[in-house]
């Protein structure tokens, strides 16, 4: 499978979905990393009106910018679902990823894995579980719950012409793009690719799918 590596070096947090959002310090320092990255950003596309936030970037052991996301409507809180049982948010969160093939590591100690549109679904959906907190789950329980549905994410992200994901066009630049896509209780995740050399996943709540579109962000500092 060419997927990104699950223990990449990522900047200000761990997890795919981990937000550093709300134009604090945090947001601050992770504009920097978005800033050096070696290939064009994607978001909602200006259709959308609402907030947006920065997340955080990943990069190689040698410094690049290997993909990272983009936040757009709620911020998630992934304890309410815990408090009330009921969720309110509406998000949609764009993950880029740059498209590569297996190469040699910069600083020549090893090589790089190859990353495809498995890789923007395996980042999406276990982006989607990190926001994600099912009400009958205590802290410790939630733990188990998110490691075992993290090895399914990257299962299903590992199969994307079965029967768990089905076909979905969208704008990109405009330009109407096939993406693969599925929903499950806890909201949607879609992945597909551009013709600008990035790899696209989305995950999100709330804010239904088959509305969106995408197209590069043309200053990531209004993200902050």
């Amino acid at each position: 499978m060419e997927t990104t590596s699950r223990a990449g070096a990522q900047e200000d947090t761990g997890a795919p979905g981990g937000s550093t959002a709300g134009g604090g310090p945090a947001a601050r320092r992770t504009v920097d990393g978005y800033l050096s990255a070696p290939f064009p950003w994607y978001g909602l596309d200006e259709a959308f009106t609402g907030p947006r936030w920065l997340m955080q970037v990943t990069a190689a052991a040698d410094g690049t910018v290997q993909h990272g996301a983009v936040g757009h409507g709620d911020e998630p809180t992934i304890r309410a679902a815990a408090e009330d049982g009921l969720d309110k948010e509406r998000f949609a969160v764009v993950v880029t990823v740059a498209a590569n093939p297996v190469r040699r590591s910069g600083d020549g100690t090893g090589t790089l894995e190859a990353t495809s549109v498995s890789s923007a679904a395996w980042l999406a959906g276990s982006g989607l579980l990190s926001q994600t907190w099912p009400a009958q789950l205590d802290h410790s329980m939630r733990d188990n719950w998110l490691a075992q549905q993290t090895e399914v994410c990257f299962d299903l992200a590992d199969d994307l012409q079965g029967e768990d994901w089905s076909s979905l066009s969208l704008p990109v630049d405009g330009v109407p793009t096939p993406f693969h896509y599925r929903e499950s209780e806890y909201g949607w995740v879609l992945a597909g690719s551009t013709g600008s050399g990035v790899h696209l996943g989305a995950y999100g709540r709330g804010m239904s799918a088959y509305g969106l579109g995408f197209s590069v962000v043309k200053d990531i500092q209004a993200y902050a």
